[in-house]
């Protein structure tokens, strides 16, 4: 029996789904999950989602939906996390392209739901900012997950609509969730992050590092992305809960809004209107302060001092975890740096990995 999981922001939402398909339907169970490429400047330099014509070697599924496998090539200079992806994990990974707007998603959803006849479908969303109003300050990327809610709620079949690690994206917190999200269907163990343990070993999302973190007992307070956003790590963390789809979409104006889009373009200006942004926007924006390739290697002895400097402010803020995003940002290096800023720090030292997070010392 084929499983159908809508990662509803893609980046680390596909990781996630690989996981927790695993979890709640048993590791022989093949899923396909339906996923952006949609990655963080750190994977692919090109803002926004990419659609089928950024890409070499696809497999077409339906007319309108396209498999990612292990030999696809993202045309440069775009990048993108899922070719490896579908090699390392066991699923897969279908794309979403939103360049036809919410209305062209909902048509690659009932095509593929025709296609596979899935024993379920689950919609999934990690941290939970799909059940935003679209007016919180603390929201960042509400684009994503409106469009999948908004295509979601377009099909005949019904989706269930799964919100893992309530609060972990730092966009609303586990407190203002509580009210929007049923009991927990499911508390993740180390057990269930084994299966995409080599993944989290390079992917650079950072709530589903979290997700996994708490999965395996960590906790403490971990700070996350350019704005140092602290997210307490924990047992809610490492929870997925079942929240209500239709009360999501009554209650997310910009799904709402853009439930008739027929293009990307549209769905944004939709974005700016009720949110004050497009994250693709935002995305430009960081792109063109980035800048090209440095030149320059890294300076170890200079990192590591960096390094310290660092976690003294962080320990100030009763700061015990952070990500190696959050590193590699906050100590000016750039995007295309990040792995080798990671390998030496795993080097130099290994006592400070608290897999997939970074242990902030204590006080010496």
């Amino acid at each position: 029996m084929t499983r159908l999981i809508v990662a509803a922001g893609g980046g680390g939402d596909a990781v996630a789904a690989s996981m927790i398909a695993s979890a709640l339907y048993g590791a022989g169970s093949p899923a396909v999950i339906l996923t952006y490429a949609w990655d963080r400047l750190l994977i692919d330099p090109v803002p926004g989602p990419r659609g089928p014509a950024d890409f070499t070697g696809l497999r077409q599924l339906t007319p309108r939906v396209h498999a990612v496998l292990a030999g696809t090539k993202p045309r440069p200079p775009a990048g993108s996390a899922l070719p490896r992806l579908a090699a390392e994990l066991p699923h897969t990974f279908a794309l979403i392209d939103p360049h036809s707007g919410a209305q062209g998603i909902a048509c690659q959803l009932g095509e593929l739901i025709e296609h596979l006849h899935p024993a379920s479908i689950d919609l999934l969303d990690v941290g939970g900012d799909i059940l935003a109003t679209g007016d919180e300050p603390t929201l960042r990327s509400p684009l994503g997950d409106a469009l999948t809610l908004a295509a979601c709620r377009h099909t005949d079949a019904r989706a269930r609509l799964l919100v893992a690690g309530p609060g972990l994206d730092g966009e609303l917190s586990a407190e203002v969730l509580r009210d929007r999200v049923g009991p927990a269907v499911l508390t993740l163990t180390a057990r269930h992050v084994e299966p995409v343990a080599s993944v989290l070993e390079w992917h650079p999302s950072e709530a589903t590092a979290m997700l996994a973190a708490t999965a395996r007992g960590i906790r403490g307070l971990c700070e996350i992305r350019d704005a140092g956003l602290p997210i307490p790590l924990t047992h809610e963390g490492a929870t997925v809960h079942e929240a209500d789809l239709d009360e999501a979409l009554a209650r997310n104006r910009l799904a709402r809004a853009i439930t008739s889009t027929q293009s990307l373009a549209q769905a944004e200006q939709h974005s700016r209107e009720i949110c004050g942004y497009s994250e693709i926007d935002r995305e430009r924006e960081k792109a063109a302060r980035l800048g090209p390739h440095p030149e320059d290697g890294l300076v170890p002895e200079r990192v590591l001092r960096q390094l310290d400097r660092f976690e003294e402010r962080g320990r100030s803020h009763g700061i015990t975890h952070t990500t190696f995003r959050r590193i590699t940002e906050t100590l000016g290096y750039h995007a295309t740096q990040h792995h080798d800023l990671r390998a030496l720090l795993l080097a130099n030292r290994p006592d400070q990995y608290a897999a997939p997070l970074w242990r902030i010392r204590g006080k010496r």
